[in-house]
């Protein structure tokens, strides 16, 4: 289906609601959201999700168009894409979520940030940052941690610029330690021995740490084996009803 006039199309839309009308003018108008897109592409986002995002956009825009306020529809929509993609740097391009006044306060250092240098042929210094955008020296630096949280490195990349040893980022992360539950365990059953009488806390160390067998106990501690046996599940019985 085409039109020569594109206001034809909105009316006609307008009017009837037919899809095949809104298929026609979104691809009448698809160069432009495309354009749109490029624009935003040195963002560091796909330009493939950019223009996604710039035809969804620009598809709201076709439902929200009211052709009878007598502007024109591109009119409308440039400020409805690009809305949609800024909002899209804002919620999705962030590797770490930060909170919407310093992404927005982010940007905008990082952009002053490139307009003085490129004015002053250096890179400015806190303090000119902080003239120039009226924020405090501690603002801008925290604005200049958030903006790193735009991108995100690979772990796969070097950990030391310009070392011959390569290094991957992955290699210097730390391993889980297999016996960190171990240490866990071990620090709530000393809390928890601490309730027991000495005789029955000395016969659970011996049994369970120390591992000696029960026969071995009663020779250490002057009773038989049958009686470390009723007085170790005596003990264990105890701890289990306080941990529980």
């Amino acid at each position: 289906m085409t039109r020569a006039d594109p206001q034809s199309l909105m009316k006609e839309y307008r009017a009837t609601r037919d899809p095949r009308v809104r298929e026609a003018i979104v691809t009448r108008f698809l160069p432009l959201a495309r354009s749109l897109a490029r624009r935003f592409a040195s963002g560091g986002e796909p330009l493939e999700d950019l223009e996604q995002v710039a035809a969804l956009a620009l598809v709201k825009a076709v439902d929200g168009y009211d052709p009878e306020r007598g502007t024109a529809f591109s009119s409308y929509a440039v400020p409805c894409i690009a809305g949609a993609i800024k909002r899209h740097f804002r919620d999705c391009g962030w590797s770490v979520r930060v909170p919407r006044e310093l992404q927005e306060r982010a940007m905008a250092v990082h952009n002053l940030e490139n307009e003085l240098s490129s004015a002053a042929g250096e890179a400015p210094t806190v303090a000119e940052l902080a003239a120039a955008s009226s924020l405090s020296a501690e603002e801008v630096l925290e604005a200049r941690a958030a903006y790193s949280a735009l991108h995100a490195s690979s772990l796969d990349m070097s950990a030391h610029d310009g070392d011959s040893d390569e290094v991957r980022m992955l290699d210097t992360l730390g391993a889980t330690d297999e016996h960190y539950a171990e240490a866990l365990d071990r620090t709530a059953l000393d809390s928890l021995l601490g309730g027991l009488e000495d005789r029955d806390r000395a016969i659970v160390v011996l049994y369970f740490r120390e591992e000696l067998t029960q026969a071995q106990i009663g020779e250490r501690l002057g009773y038989s084996q049958m009686h470390i046996s009723r007085l170790l599940r005596r003990a264990v019985g105890e701890l289990e009803r306080a941990a529980a």
